[in-house]
């Protein structure tokens, strides 16, 4: 996991509707940025769904909300339909990004040990630097968390 004050590491990639992202375009912006799993799961769903009830929260203090995973431009789709989410999914299918910023990790699931997206949140501030890095995230709890930070 990346710590608070490093410079954000730049990215370029997709969205839910295959349309390119990257860092650069959200200069002069705050972003809440969170890397998860796995599209509707659980977990995944509730942060997600969280996110989207504040959403007119955050964008009213001028942050934006990206969420990142490994899941397709397809699932992300779906994942965004399902449950009518109004920000930008990111797929990162060669985890590049999801490398970059350090939530591949092992992981300890029923006594096996596998590798996997660690969720982790990120509040990058307007000039691109992290300024809250947020690891053992609760999902539930943490789009208030993060609301509560901006």
């Amino acid at each position: 996991m990346l710590e608070a004050g490093t410079k954000a590491p730049e990215f370029t990639l997709p969205d839910q509707n295959g349309r390119m992202h990257s860092l650069e375009e959200y200069r002069g912006r705050k972003v809440i940025l969170y890397f998860y799993p796995k599209d509707n799961t659980p977990g995944c769903t509730a942060q997600a769904c969280g996110f989207a009830q504040l959403y007119p929260q955050i964008t009213e203090k001028g942050a934006a909300v990206l969420g990142v995973s490994r899941d397709s431009v397809a699932s992300h789709k779906k994942f965004e339909q399902n449950y009518g989410l109004p920000f930008t999914l990111l797929s990162d299918p060669e985890l590049s990004v999801i490398r970059a910023y350090g939530v591949w990790q092992e992981k300890n699931m029923y006594g096996k040990k596998t590798m996997g997206v660690v969720r982790t949140t990120y509040l990058i501030d307007e000039e691109g630097v992290i300024a809250k890095a947020v690891g053992k995230v609760k999902a539930k709890e943490n789009p208030e968390q993060m609301l509560q930070m901006l």
